[in-house]
């Protein structure tokens, strides 16, 4: 038998694009997201959370 050397492959974890909301929505305005067709809202509420509308 004939030992060969098998390659490690290491794959670093992707990591989701990160977008901070505050500058997504400078002025307080909604932002408006598109997939295919269909248009969302995300806004900030007084109490710092996200709210995603269609």
């Amino acid at each position: 038998m004939t030992d060969v050397a098998v390659p490690t492959v290491t794959h670093e974890p992707r990591r989701p694009k990160t977008y901070d909301a505050q500058e997504l929505m400078p002025d307080g305005r909604p932002a408006c997201i598109i997939l295919g067709d269909q248009s969302y809202f995300l806004r900030i509420t007084r109490a710092g959370k996200l709210i995603l509308t269609k």
